[in-house]
C-alpha cells in the first residue's frame, strides 16, 4: 500500500461544483490532462504552490468540460515514443512524485 494513509486526499460529492470550495481554501486546482494550452508538470512543480490539489479524470475520457472550466491550471506530463498519455495509476504516480 505503500504511503497512501500518508497522502492528503479527498472525495468530493458535489463534482466538480466543489472544486470553487478547495479554491476557497487556498488551494491551486491543477487538472492533469492533454488539452490546449496545458504546461508541462515541471513548469507546475517550478510555479512551487503551497496548497496543490490535482486532480485526475477517468482512463479515456479525462477529465469532464465541466471540471476542466473551473481549474486554475491544466498540466500534462510529456512522454515519448508516441505514447500520447499515461494510465491514471501511472500519471498519479509520476505526478505526486514530482509535487512531493
Amino acid at each position: 500500500m505503500g504511503t497512501v494513509f500518508q497522502l492528503p486526499w479527498t472525495r468530493i460529492e458535489s463534482w466538480p461544483e466543489s472544486i470553487g470550495t478547495l479554491q476557497d481554501s487556498g488551494f491551486i486546482v491543477a487538472g492533469m490532462t492533454l488539452g490546449e494550452g496545458a504546461i508541462t508538470l515541471d513548469e507546475l512543480v517550478a510555479e512551487d504552490h503551497e496548497k496543490l490539489a490535482l486532480v485526475f479524470g477517468s482512463e479515456g475520457h479525462g477529465l469532464t468540460p465541466a471540471a476542466d472550466r473551473r481549474l486554475d491550471s491544466r498540466v500534462t506530463i510529456p512522454v515519448m515514443g508516441g505514447v500520447d498519455s499515461l494510465n491514471v495509476a501511472a500519471a498519479a504516480a509520476v505526478a505526486f512524485y514530482a509535487t512531493r
